[in-house]
């Protein structure tokens, strides 16, 4: 090998080792540059979560109250009206300090009191009592309610007093003087299906025993009960004693002259 071949080996060999040497420092600050970069990235990342965690996370909507009203179905201006005329019958135009005069004007300060010389009926008969019969709902929010007087002499008078009633229900007006109207029409009723008549026997004497029993405390009420059935006495008793004066019934074997009999509860058998 000449002499200047064996020059140049070393020399590429220590050029080859340069570069190698030169690869590995590049590897470790590549290195340290990526730890350095994770151990930043740590607090960075954890301030971001900080700052945008709540505009991540929707906050629970607030529950709206709710509102209870009083629907047009629910209202009933029966009391009101009820309550005025008694005020406002009582009421003389000619004394408007009474009591019951203020309390009508208060209930409806619109309606002028009514005039007693003018009516003789009303200034001779005492008024006894005023019953709400019937109501009506002509529009939405305005009634005309019946109300009954009753006078000491016996005579019963109806009077019609328009009443209107707030959107709510909570609050009425009477926007109009009550006027004199006929009685509301007698409604028909069903026949009942007790159409038999039970004699007098067995089956009524018992009934009369359990009304005693049950309203009048005499005797035991459960000896005339069915099996299973529970029903205590009235207590105290209201009746000294109680007289069945008729006794009706649906099916007719109720009317025969003997009562079918009814198995005991218990039996004690003795030889």
């Amino acid at each position: 090998m000449s002499p200047g071949k064996q020059a140049t080996e070393p020399e590429t060999a220590v050029m080859a080792a340069g570069v190698r040497l030169e690869k590995m420092h590049r590897r470790v600050r590549l290195s340290r540059l990526a730890l350095f970069t994770a151990i930043a990235a740590g607090p960075v990342a954890l301030g971001v979560a900080v700052l945008s965690g709540p505009t991540t996370v929707a906050a629970a909507p607030k529950a709206k109250p709710t509102t209870l009203r009083t629907t047009a179905a629910a209202t009933d201006p029966s009391g009101y009206a009820q309550l005025f005329l008694g005020a406002w019958l009582r009421s003389s135009a000619e004394d408007t300090a009474t009591a019951q005069a203020r309390l009508a004007q208060s209930l409806a300060p619109d309606i002028e009191l009514p005039d007693r010389a003018a009516d003789a009926q009303d200034a001779q008969a005492r008024l006894e009592s005023v019953t709400a019969v019937h109501r009506a709902q002509h529009e939405a929010g305005r009634w005309w309610v019946t109300v009954a007087a009753q006078y000491a002499d016996g005579s019963v008078r109806y009077f019609a007093v328009p009443v209107a009633a707030a959107g709510d229900g909570g609050s009425f007006t009477v926007t109009g003087a009550p006027g004199v109207v006929a009685a509301p029409g007698r409604a028909e009723v069903t026949t009942p299906p007790y159409g038999v008549t039970v004699p007098k026997g067995e089956l009524s004497s018992t009934v009369g025993q359990f009304f005693d029993a049950y309203l009048a405390g005499a005797g035991e009420v459960e000896r005339y009960l069915a099996p299973g059935v529970r029903l205590s006495a009235v207590s105290p008793a209201p009746y000294s004693a109680v007289t069945v004066r008729q006794v009706l019934a649906v099916e007719d074997a109720a009317a025969a002259e003997k009562v079918p009999g009814t198995k005991p509860r218990s039996t004690t058998w003795r030889r």
